[in-house]
């Protein structure tokens, strides 16, 4: 079936919503809510959780990259154990209108020796759950294989493994102290229709109405057109464009460079971005271009698994990283800010690990010095 791209501004029935419409003023289907003001402001720098305790890296030596099943209840909980404040997860909708949390496009599995692959958002709920380890006691699932990045097909192996769960399973079991950084899970290589767009996210706000109560809730998508139409959908979360800065080149001109992420977010009444943490060390000026436009800024990748370079991240500016490595740059980061003899008024000598002191001119050389280490 031949699919159309759309922009937010052509969705017609869209259109003459209020700016400051709540979510109940768009649908009937979320009544309850109350219309109010969306904001975000980070009180403090923030360490968000990638996929809970960090993503799966299955051909990685390092077994903490494979410590427990990512986008899992077991993973989500194991990060609340650690001074974090979100957890950054992955929802898609099923066949049959469910949100489930899953990063990948496919699933692989085997049958009788032969590989094959299903479409995460062409099975139904129950078909999603059938795969891996089951809550029934006793009950088989099916195997649970995954695609590695360079093509390789193998064994979903973990440590800790934990069945598959639906978004509303993750707000009624996780830890209440931790927020949800919510990726709204798109396929890149797939254009979709504007009806399909609104009835995933119609799928996952009503979850989220019916079961977030006080817990803090920010939406991120890389794909641009959902993004915008979530803010216009509801009015009370966050919403953040998802960019890789120009890491990564896509069709959609919009995904390619800060400058049209910031275009995408002040279009669609965004609060922020989230990038991936290359395009800021590569271009360090925009993220005063990002502050002047009164956007929040997030960014996510291997170097935010780095003490020095998530430091460096905070006396730029950025609010907040998610990390894969959440035991260890969560403490970095409670380390690195916490305040001095002086700034806490405590008399007894402290014994705090030293954190880096860098004057505004030697900041200017580092920023200037960064763009040139990183490049592949």
């Amino acid at each position: 079936m031949a699919l159309k791209a759309v922009h937010v501004s052509d969705v017609p029935n869209l259109d003459h919503v209020p700016e400051n419409a709540s979510l109940s003023l768009c649908s009937t289907r979320f009544s309850k809510e109350v219309a109010r003001e969306v904001t975000f402001k980070a009180p403090k720098f923030l360490v968000i959780g990638h996929r809970g305790n960090g993503m799966n890296a299955l051909q990685s030596t390092d077994r903490r990259m494979k410590a427990f099943k990512e986008n899992t209840i077991a993973s989500f909980n194991a990060a609340s154990n650690f001074p974090i404040d979100y957890i950054e997860f992955d929802v898609q909708v099923t066949k049959d209108g469910y949100p489930i949390i899953f990063h990948d496009n496919f699933m692989f599995s085997e049958d009788q020796g032969t590989v094959y692959e299903k479409r995460v958002t062409d099975l139904t709920l129950s078909e999603f759950l059938s795969y891996g380890p089951q809550r029934e006691e006793g009950k088989q699932g099916k195997p649970l294989l995954r695609k590695n990045k360079d093509g390789k097909i193998v064994m979903w192996n973990v440590e800790t493994d934990d069945y598959f769960c639906t978004l509303e399973q993750a707000f009624q079991r996780v830890n209440p102290s931790l927020g949800f950084n919510i990726e709204l899970k798109f396929d890149d290589n797939v254009v979709y229709q504007k009806d399909h767009l609104i009835h995933v996210l119609e799928a996952i706000l009503k979850v989220v109405f019916e079961q977030a109560k006080d817990r803090p809730i920010v939406f991120s998508s890389f794909q641009p057109d959902a993004i915008q139409l979530v803010r216009k959908l509801q009015n009370t979360y966050p919403v953040f464009f998802l960019t890789n800065a120009g890491n990564e080149i896509y069709y959609d001109a919009r995904r390619n460079t800060m400058e049209e992420a910031i275009k995408v977010c002040l279009e669609g009444g965004l609060q922020g971005i989230v990038s991936e943490v290359r395009g800021i060390f590569r271009n360090p000026g925009a993220v005063s271009k990002i502050k002047e436009s009164k956007l929040s800024l997030l960014t996510y990748g291997k170097l935010n698994n780095v003490p020095e370079a998530v430091y460096m991240q905070h006396l730029m500016g950025v609010e907040g990283v998610i990390v894969d490595l959440v035991q260890e740059i969560s403490g970095a980061v409670s380390n690195m800010l916490k305040p001095s003899k002086e700034e806490s008024g405590e008399k007894e000598q402290i014994e705090v690990e030293a954190k880096p002191q860098f004057s505004q001119r030697e900041l200017s050389f580092l920023l200037k010095l960064i763009p040139e280490l990183i490049q592949q």
